[in-house]
C-alpha cells in the first residue's frame, strides 16, 4: 500500500479588509506615531537632564541684563558671560516652561555652578539684585544729595536740593536703574511717617508746638550727641531752657548758619563767629532756629518728643566720648574744670582747640549774661 503525502492546508488569504490601503495607511502613521512619541520622550529625558545639571560658573557672578533683549539675545548674553554653555537648552526651557513673556531685564546674581533650570528660575522670577544705602543721621539735605550722586547704582540726575529735615536717616534697598528721584521720594515718605507717629506720642507739657519745631529740636539733639543713652537728657536740657527762656546756645546751630547745610567749617569756630548774627545763630537767637540744622534719625525725633524728666541745663564733655549734666552753674563749673584738668593732662591747652563733634569743632567764646548749655564756650569738648 502506498504511502500518500501529508496535505497541508494552504495559506490563510489576508481578509481584503486588512489589505485596504487605509488600514496600511493607519499603521504606517501609528508606527511613526510610535516612533516620534519614543524620540519625544528621550529628547524630553535627556533635555531634562542637561536642564537640571550643574551649569559652568566656578563662581558667584552678577549680571546685567539690559531692557529690550529677546529670548535668544539674553541666551547669547548668558553665554558670553560663563553663565551657561548651552543657549539652545536655555532657549527650549523657557518655551517649554511658557515664559518667553517672563524674561525682565535686571542685575541678577547667579551662583557657583547653578543650573540652566536656575537660570530661568532666577531671571522669571524677577530675583534682582538689591543694593543698601546706609544714611547717617545728622547729615544735612545737600551731604545727602552729594551722596546719591556718588552712588553708581542710581541713575538720573536731582532737580533741587530737598527741604532740610525732610528725609528719614535709614538703610534702604533699591535695585539698579533706580533714578535718585524715587529714592529721595521714598525717604521723604519715610519721613513723614516716622514723625507722624512721634508726634502722636510726645509728652503734651513740651514747649513745642508744631511737628517741624519737633524736627527742629531734634536735629539740634542730632548733631549734640551721637551717644543713645544720652539723647533724652541732651533732649530735656534744651526743653528746659525753651521753659526757662534761655537762649539754647548750641555750637552746631553756629556752624549751620555759617555754611548753610553744606557741612562741618573743617576748622574751629572763630571767637567772632559765635558772635555773628545769623537766623540759625542760638547764641544770638531766641528759641529755636527757623528750621532743622540736619535730618535727625527716628531715635532723636523720639528723645525730642518725649525728653527725659529732668531739671538740667547744663551739660559737658566728660573726656570719655560722652558727657556730664548739672542742674546749676555753679555744679556745671566744677564739670568744666574736671575736664579742662583732663584736657591739660594729656598735653597743654591751647589758644584755641577744636571740638571733635559731628557738627564741627569750635572754640572757647567769651563770657555772656546766659551760660551755653554744652558748656563750649569754657573750652568744652564731648
Amino acid at each position: 500500500m502506498a504511502l500518500e503525502p501529508e496535505r497541508i492546508p494552504p495559506p490563510k488569504k489576508h481578509s481584503k479588509r486588512a489589505r485596504h490601503p487605509l488600514v496600511i495607511a493607519g499603521n504606517a502613521i501609528f508606527m511613526i506615531l510610535v516612533v516620534i512619541s519614543v524620540t519625544v520622550g528621550a529628547g524630553l529625558y535627556f533635555g531634562k537632564q542637561r536642564f537640571e545639571a550643574p551649569g559652568p560658573l566656578v563662581e558667584d557672578k552678577v549680571v546685567n541684563i539690559p531692557r529690550g533683549l529677546g529670548i535668544k539675545d539674553i541666551a547669547d548674553l548668558l553665554v558670553r558671560e560663563g553663565v551657561i554653555d548651552q543657549p539652545y537648552v536655555f532657549m527650549g526651557g523657557v518655551i517649554a516652561l511658557k515664559a518667553r513673556g517672563d524674561l525682565k531685564s535686571g542685575e541678577y546674581q547667579f551662583n557657583k555652578r547653578a543650573s540652566v533650570a536656575d537660570v530661568v528660575d532666577t531671571i522669571i522670577e524677577n530675583k534682582v539684585v538689591q543694593h543698601t544705602l546706609t544714611i547717617a543721621e545728622g547729615l544735612t539735605s545737600e551731604q545727602i544729595v552729594a551722596k546719591l550722586l556718588e552712588t553708581d547704582a542710581l541713575s538720573g540726575q536731582i532737580k533741587e536740593i530737598p527741604r532740610e529735615g525732610t528725609l528719614l536717616p535709614e538703610t534702604y534697598k533699591f535695585t539698579r536703574g533706580m533714578s535718585r528721584e524715587q529714592l529721595i521720594q521714598r525717604m521723604q515718605q519715610a519721613h513723614k511717617r516716622v514723625l507722624s507717629e512721634v508726634w502722636e506720642r510726645r509728652m503734651p507739657d513740651i514747649p513745642i508746638k508744631t511737628p517741624e519745631q519737633l524736627v527742629t529740636l531734634a536735629s539740634i539733639v542730632e548733631k549734640e550727641t551721637g551717644k543713645p543713652d544720652e539723647r533724652t537728657r541732651v533732649a530735656a536740657v534744651f526743653i528746659n531752657r525753651l521753659k526757662a527762656k534761655m537762649r539754647l546756645q548750641s555750637d552746631p546751630t553756629i556752624i549751620y548758619g555759617l555754611t548753610g547745610g553744606k557741612g562741618s567749617l573743617g576748622r574751629p569756630i572763630m571767637k567772632s563767629e559765635i558772635e555773628q548774627p545769623t537766623p540759625y545763630n542760638t547764641y544770638v537767637i531766641e528759641g529755636l532756629p527757623p528750621g532743622p540744622i540736619a535730618n535727625p534719625g527716628r531715635a532723636s525725633l523720639e528723645a525730642a518728643a518725649n525728653p527725659a524728666r529732668t531739671k538740667e541745663l547744663y551739660f559737658v564733655a566728660d573726656g570719655t566720648g560722652g558727657h556730664v549734666f548739672s542742674e546749676n552753674y555753679a555744679e556745671h563749673q566744677k564739670n568744666v574744670a574736671k575736664l579742662r584738668a583732663i584736657e591739660q593732662g594729656a598735653a597743654p591747652p591751647p589758644t584755641v582747640t577744636p571740638a571733635p563733634t559731628p557738627s564741627g569743632p569750635t572754640i572757647v567764646e567769651p563770657p555772656a549774661t546766659t551760660p551755653p548749655a554744652n558748656g563750649r564756650r569754657n573750652n568744652n569738648r564731648r
